[in-house]
């Protein structure tokens, strides 16, 4: 296996869909699972295919309630092209498939330069023979409406027939998670078919209540020789375009399907069908579109690659391949949010949450422009959120903690314990942290592009309006002469009430407060630097009275922190909690990861203990620098000492199940930044959580796209300690032995191809050749100018 490529031999049905996800092409308007061609959706397959942003609302009726859900839309099936014998004597054998039929060799090859997927199987009949079927397939990055798959026949030791059906299935529900059976997956409605030509068949759907138009048309040619052709009358569900092929020994034959695909969503097209077939009609053989679809990588490539030896360069390479195949450039065009779960399978319902808080920092300094389209899409949700704040009695706005295709709640109000099968109450919708996120996103973007022009408008305007809510929603506390937030979950998501608590919500997240103190403080400093007439504009879009503003910075230095046995408290009265028996549960249990759903089939609850899913407190080591951090605890009012946030640290670190993705890069980022000796532990299980499915079968339904940016994210500014603020680079490298070298270029304000490299105790920085401005940048006991063209080696002082 080389260091662009990722092989999975044999076939296991049980390991499948996490191979279909991780093999998944796509190219930030559209992906498609690695599923094989033949295969349709079931316990085993899932060849889905999604549109960035495509959603549908269904309804369903759950533990004798009704409810609505949104979700991300499983396209009509492009993909499906099966193959059969012919005999002699006219009948015809059983389709060919890895699951029925006797496999001789099985491989896939993921290229992650080329960004194309081979699978290659020899089958054995009893009667004909060994046939030979290699497959390559491929998602067009330079044109994001078009796809192809090219399969070559071979029979080794035999002559005779094959019947091939190239096929569009409209027949397709959402099938890729298994506890969402028991809900409405129907979203494809008014489903036509037809024909264009000797070679291509079409199909056109609509979603059934979003009403978005989605038309699919498919171009199957045979190379090397006339095949008998023909097309199945349409049908209600199925486009069918058959054909039989003669094969002789020795002889490959090669099947090449080209597909186009448009939905009434996409800009500058009178219709989605017409679309589609001028799409398949004008575009090129495979080898043609291969080579485009490959030179368009080979310049993402060059924007962002990142070079780190060994198997973690080799598994970080594996992430940014799908944080690109997910928010491409095209993503700039696009009306979408970051999902949390890619374009790679249906968990979640693709919705969007506070993932881009771990995606964001990356992509805004390869590809702004994608950075500053998904802020686009909240704020084009801004008054969505202000009239949910309202809703609730609140000023300002209230962002969702899952938004879809209109900005409103989607957090279900009932999940699933696949352990117990009991539905719960599902309160995470109280985790209005999510506003906190898209602020930080606003301010780290416009630091390091320097995107004047949004912040003081769009940006401005949604960090005024998640301030006005943090200020709205703290109520002072006369007996404690602080102000408290009350009633919220905080990013562990295991505690949504105290326990035996008639109303969930938990007081004084220290996340929550904190982080609701860093949105005022960035308000109030943007206000104070607006130019008088952008004040005066933004005070009028948006109603703002300047009386609010005492208020806010009032709230800014006085929010509560609690505290108790000498660490920062994750909630008021956290203490108070029961402790776990970790040792118990952990022999017990094989794994505990989902503490929660354990206690919950127990018949206990994990709101009566001290343990989390996941970081909380310490997620604030993640956001901010040490001396921002401590800044922020003196600015209200607490002492942040170095040995306080170690006690901390560890007191978290020994309660912790890891139960999400996001744990083990957060940890490992926060004790990399402190030195600790298990960081290398954690960001080991950051880089394998989806490769090795860590968290039980999840990747299956979708990679973890924060957790696959923030390691590249780790390298970028967790190592190296890079900042970008006060227009310039500040670095403050710590040594992680196991990732002790590593290079990435990086585009910051005018410069493209900013080269940063560490290696044997040097930090190598070069500018490239350009008319722009020097570049300042700025170490703990040192700063520098780099001039365009120009490379600076610096000397790290020894650990």
């Amino acid at each position: 296996m080389s260091e662009w490529t990722w092989e999975y031999e044999g076939y296991d049905p049980a390991a499948e869909r996490l191979r279909e996800a991780l093999c998944t092409l796509g190219n930030g308007y559209f992906a498609t699972r690695g599923a094989v061609p033949e295969s349709r959706t079931g316990l085993v397959h899932c060849p889905g295919t999604y549109a960035a942003g495509c959603y549908n609302r269904l309804e369903s009726t759950v533990a004798g309630r009704q409810v609505v859900n949104e979700d991300l839309v499983n396209l009509p099936n492009w993909l499906l092209l099966r193959f059969r014998l012919r005999r002699a004597d006219g009948s015809v054998g059983s389709w060919f498939s890895p699951d029925t039929c006797a496999l001789l060799d099985h491989r896939h090859s993921l290229d992650l330069r080329c960004a194309t997927l081979t699978r290659t199987s020899r089958y054995r009949d009893s009667q004909a023979g060994v046939l030979s079927v290699e497959q390559n397939r491929l998602v067009h990055m330079a044109d994001p409406h078009l796809a192809a798959l090219r399969t070559v026949f071979t029979a080794e030791d035999w002559s005779g027939e094959i019947e091939v059906e190239s096929a569009l299935d409209g027949d397709v529900i959402n099938g890729n998670v298994h506890r969402y059976r028991s809900l409405n997956r129907s979203h494809l409605a008014h489903v036509r078919t037809g024909a264009k030509g000797p070679d291509t068949v079409w199909l056109h759907c609509r979603t059934s209540t979003s009403d978005i138009g989605i038309a699919m048309a498919a171009r199957t040619v045979v190379t090397g020789q006339p095949p008998a052709s023909s097309r199945q009358p349409p049908g209600r569900h199925r486009a069918v375009h058959r054909l039989v092929i003669r094969l002789a020994p020795g002889r490959p034959v090669v099947v090449e399907k080209t597909v186009g695909l448009h939905t009434s969503r996409d800009a500058a097209i009178s219709n989605p069908l017409e679309a589609a077939l001028d799409e398949v009609s004008a575009a090129g053989d495979f080898s043609t579109l291969r080579d485009s679809h490959v030179a368009a990588w080979a310049r993402l490539w060059r924007r962002a690659d990142i070079k780190v030896p060994g198997r973690a360069g080799h598994v970080l390479r594996l992430h940014l391949f799908h944080v690109l195949q997910t928010l491409s450039p095209h993503t700039a065009d696009l009306d979408v949010g970051v999902p949390a779960r890619g374009l790679h399978g249906e968990a979640y319902r693709g919705h969007v949450f506070w993932d881009e808080l771990f995606v964001l920092p990356y992509l805004n300094l390869h590809f702004p422009e994608v950075s500053r389209a998904l802020l686009n899409y909240r704020h084009r949700r801004l008054p969505q959120a202000c009239r949910a704040a309202a809703a609730a009695g609140r000023a300002g706005a209230m962002y969702p903690w899952q938004s879809g295709s209109d900005g409103r709640e989607e957090t279900q109000h009932l999940h699933l314990n696949p352990r117990s099968g009991r539905w719960l109450p599902d309160h995470s919708r109280l985790q209005h942290h999510v506003g906190s996120a898209i602020a930080y996103n606003v301010w780290q973007y416009c630091e390091a592009t320097g995107d004047t022009e949004f912040l003081q408008t769009k940006g401005a305007e949604m960090l005024v309006q998640v301030a006005r809510f943090w200020a709205d929603t703290a109520i002072f506390d006369a007996g404690l002469g602080r102000y408290r937030i009350r009633g919220v979950v905080g990013p562990d998501e295991y505690h949504d009430s105290y326990p035996n608590a008639a109303h969930p919500g938990l007081d004084d997240n220290t996340y929550t407060n904190v982080t609701a103190a860093w949105v005022l403080s960035r308000a109030l400093d943007l206000l104070r630097r607006l130019p008088a007439w952008r004040r005066q504009e933004l005070f009028e879009r948006v109603n703002l009275d300047g009386d609010e503003l005492p208020k806010w910075e009032d709230v800014s230095r006085r929010l509560r922190v609690p505290h108790h046995q000498g660490v920062i408290s994750q909630f008021d009265r956290y203490g108070d909690l029961a402790e776990l028996d970790w040792v118990a549960y952990r022999q017990r249990y094989d794994n505990i990861r989902r503490l929660d759903r354990i206690l919950e089939a127990e018949g206990d609850s994990v709101n009566r203990y001290q343990a989390s899913k996941q970081a909380d407190v310490l997620m604030l080591g993640y956001l901010f620098s040490p001396a921002e951090l401590s800044a922020l605890f003196r600015q209200l009012g607490y002492n942040l000492t170095d040995d306080l946030w170690r006690r901390t640290v560890d007191y978290y670190l020994r309660r912790t199940s890891h139960g999400s993705t996001l744990s083990g890069l957060v940890h490992g980022w926060v004790l990399a930044r402190l030195k600790g000796p298990d960081a290398w532990k954690y960001v080991q299980e950051a880089l394998e959580g989806d490769i090795a499915d860590l968290q039980g079968g999840t990747t299956g339904e979708g990679i973890h796209l924060g957790a696959m940016a923030g390691t590249l994210d780790l390298v970028q500014r967790g190592l190296t300690g890079l900042e970008t603020r006060e227009d310039a680079l500040w670095l403050d490298p710590v040594p992680l032995p196991a990732l002790s070298e590593y290079g990435f270029s990086l585009r910051y304000r005018g410069h493209w191809g900013v080269r940063v490299r560490l290696q044997s105790g040097q930090l190598r920085i070069g500018v490239p050749d350009s008319e722009e401005s020097p570049i300042r940048v700025v170490l703990a006991d040192r700063a520098v100018t780099v001039a365009p063209g120009e490379t600076c080696t610096l000397l790290l002082p020894e650990d």
